[in-house]
């Protein structure tokens, strides 16, 4: 069964899977790994200490893969200069890259005449019109059930999804809610032309730097086992529920300002449970399809899962049977 979309051609991938940017998670490993499945993996370049750092990753992934990869740019980082960074991959010949959070006009500025297809991950539907008039290429539209940083409007990838086909001509990628092939046949029926995960790739053998107590806790987790936290700094972001989720919860009910709160929120408190497992002094970043998380399988064994489902599903939808 063939499962080509604009997303398959403009990425040249197999199947229309993309995934996600995954603060400080995001490595060689994994991009290669979901390369190598048939989707696109990436890299997360903002976790990474340095420009050369960046090609060290970048220069990795190409001895594990010879598939299309990308490079993902959290740019909504308390200002953290990024220039130096999109030079690096432009150098190393990285052909897709992706923004997300903050503003992305100087990301397009920089790419400006060159190949790279740039992604846009967009919470709001005057958001992906904005991205297609800068020039994205497509947009990944996470709702409110996604994990990590989300919009400020709560809505839902349902309602989101088919908001954003409608308002622009550019492919659409839906996000937030999916770990499955059912969550990947939905976004088809909504409009969009691929999907994007980032919870569900957590929990693969591949994502080797996730530590066993968040592994434990996404396997552990129900629906509603998740917790938005920041909201009262404007920059609303989902994490697995547990003791320092509810420490932030508490200091934001005080009415904390940000000085009060960014050791709490901080990378370094983040990757004090996502790598060491320290789940009493740090939080990780999780969607609601946590809920759904009952296993670590390799990317292989999970897209396999996924097309299986998935081609269940397309065979099934003939109601004039």
């Amino acid at each position: 069964m063939q499962w080509k979309t604009r997303v398959t051609e403009l990425l040249d991938i197999k199947y229309p899977i993309i995934q996600g940017g995954l603060a400080y998670l995001a490595y060689a490993d994994l991009c290669a790994a979901v390369s190598n499945a048939g989707g696109l993996g990436q890299i997360t370049a903002m976790s990474l200490d340095s420009p050369e750092a960046l090609r060290d990753e970048i220069r990795k992934a190409k001895t594990m893969t010879d598939k299309s990869f990308g490079v993902n740019f959290a740019i909504g980082q308390h200002g953290r200069p990024y220039s130096h960074m999109i030079d690096v991959a432009l150098e190393e010949g990285v052909k897709v890259m992706s923004v997300t959070g903050g503003n992305p006009t100087p990301f397009f500025e920089q790419l400006k005449g060159t190949d790279v297809k740039k992604l846009v991950l967009v919470a709001a539907k005057r958001q992906a019109m904005k991205a297609e008039e800068l020039g994205a290429d497509a947009v990944m539209v996470v709702g409110h059930e996604g994990g990590g940083h989300l919009g400020r409007d709560d809505v839902g990838t349902m309602v989101l999804t088919p908001q954003v086909v409608d308002a622009v001509s550019i492919p659409v990628i839906a996000s937030g809610g999916i770990g499955d092939g059912r969550g990947w046949m939905a976004a088809h029926a909504l409009g969009a032309e691929g999907i994007e995960m980032g919870t569900r790739f957590i929990a693969t053998r591949e994502c080797v730097h996730a530590s066993q107590p968040y592994l434990d806790a996404l396997l552990n987790s129900s629906e509603t086992g998740t917790t938005v936290i920041k909201r009262t700094l404007g920059t609303p972001a989902r994490a697995l529920t547990g003791p320092w989720t509810e420490k932030i919860i508490d200091l934001e009910a005080k009415n904390a300002n940000y000085e009060m709160l960014k050791d709490y929120i901080s990378g370094k408190a983040n990757q004090k449970f996502i790598h060491d497992g320290d789940v009493e002094s740090g939080y990780g970043w999780a969607g609601q399809v946590s809920g759904l998380i009952t296993d670590v399988p390799t990317v292989e064994e999970l897209f396999e899962r996924m097309v299986k489902e998935a081609e269940e599903i397309r065979n099934g939808w003939n109601f004039n049977n």
